[in-house]
């Protein structure tokens, strides 16, 4: 078949397949998801043999350290993808929850009730793991699921889709519940973007800025995502040291690949003589490159000039831009203007400092006194998620099952007719 006849196919398939898992039950849908979790440990040995050639051939193309750290699997992720199946099995079925009900005058009750979506598109990269978490996210909510990896992670992604589909045959239900697109061939992506408004409700891009600039762009269906992840920790002059310096480091690099890792580190010029030599010099003993400017320069020869670039740039890498700024005002003002409303953090004692950062801050996720790197569907109670969402409409931040729900109005009435 051609690329748009495969497409199409899978589309259909899809929306076939949706109405089915919109009518499974709670206890149908979690036993498709323990089964894939159970079949992920078993298979361990299969899924890390495909990850061993994803990664051999992404090495020998010279992928970047950041994304081969997204890519590569061990025997730990591949037990932390059937946890997160494990712990979706534990939430609450959001389908059929009754929002709010009320009752008219005239008699008539009427209830929003949460439904799926329908069937989710979701377009990703490096990352194998999203392969399981997308997909079992959509089964719990209900939704079907077309999913489109990326070339770099395409062995690795066939087995864990294996899995799936080992979960979806214990539970009776159909296979095309869960699609992965066969091909690498980039026109299956723009096929997906520009030609299948017939078949999908929403596209999930999850992936670096030009894939999801390109989703953003090319969709002809509503996008839910994130273009860019330039996170930031603002370290106030109440702030602890100790404390500072763990949290600095950790953001930054407990995984730099990640979009909740810190980019840039704001220091208030209040602590500028006990806090900004230990922070800065923390992260540079620790192998992180620091690009400060001409207050943070001063404390440390190693410190790189930082130009105005910096302040916008997302790395990805053991990189973060430093500078010194005039108190929280200031602090929120710099992230306002360069920051991507993604994930902010504020270290200080200061409980007034701190609540004038979280309410005024808008991103979609604000920490105080915790590293950026809790900016994750799994460490927020939510199983796993599907991406995070800086966007206003239909969700933000962690995008987990509730949030891959819409809802619809039930009005029961007794023979009421409305007059003129």
């Amino acid at each position: 078949m051609s690329i748009a006849e495969q497409m199409e196919a899978m589309g259909r398939a899809a929306c076939e397949a949706a109405v089915t898992l919109a009518a499974a039950s709670t206890t149908q849908k979690n036993t498709a998801l323990r089964a894939a979790a159970e079949a992920l440990r078993a298979r361990r040995g299969e899924i890390l043999a495909a990850n061993a050639r994803d990664v051999q051939g992404c090495q020998a193309s010279g992928l970047s350290a950041a994304l081969l750290d997204r890519l590569r699997l061990d025997e730990g992720r591949i037990s932390g993808m059937a946890r997160g199946l494990d712990d979706i099995v534990a939430l609450a079925d959001p389908i059929g929850t009754v929002m709010a009900s009320w009752e008219r005058p005239n008699g008539l009750t009427i209830s929003r009730v949460r439904v799926p979506l329908g069937v989710i598109g979701i377009i990703y990269e490096s990352r194998p793991n999203v392969t399981a978490d997308a997909g079992a996210l959509c089964l719990k909510s209900g939704n079907a699921a077309i999913l489109r990896g990326g070339s770099e992670s395409v062995h690795s992604s066939q087995m864990i889709h294996v899995c799936l589909l080992e979960g979806l045959r214990a539970a009776g239900l159909p296979e095309t519940c869960i699609q992965l697109v066969p091909t690498t061939d980039r026109a299956a992506v723009g096929y997906m973007l520009a030609a299948m408004g017939e078949y999908l409700d929403v596209l999930v891009p999850r992936g670096g800025k030009s894939l999801v600039e390109r989703v953003k762009r090319e969709a002809r269906v509503p996008v839910i995502g994130h273009l860019e992840g330039n996170c930031h920790v603002y370290v106030d002059r109440d702030a602890d040291l100790n404390m500072a310096r763990e949290i600095v480091l950790n953001a930054k690099l407990r995984r730099t690949g990640i979009c909740g890792a810190a980019e840039t580190l704001l220091i208030d010029r209040g602590c500028v003589a006990t806090h900004l030599a230990p922070v800065v010099g923390a992260l540079l003993d620790a192998g992180c490159e620091v690009r400060g400017d001409e207050e943070v320069r001063a404390v440390d020869a190693r410190v790189r000039a930082a130009t105005e670039e910096d302040w916008y740039t997302e790395y990805l890498d053991a990189v973060i831009a430093a500078r010194v700024v005039d108190g929280v005002e200031e602090a929120i003002a710099h992230i306002a203007k360069y920051g991507s409303a993604h994930t902010e953090s504020i270290v200080t004692e200061s409980e007034a400092a701190a609540e004038r950062f979280l309410a005024r801050v808008d991103s979609a996720i604000v920490l105080h006194n915790a590293s950026t790197q809790f900016a994750d569907g799994g460490e927020f109670g939510m199983g796993a998620e599907i991406g995070i969402s800086t966007d206003r409409f239909h969700a933000r931040g962690p995008v987990g099952v509730e949030q891959l729900t819409s809802y619809k109005y039930v009005v029961r009435g007794r023979g009421q007719v409305r007059g003129g």
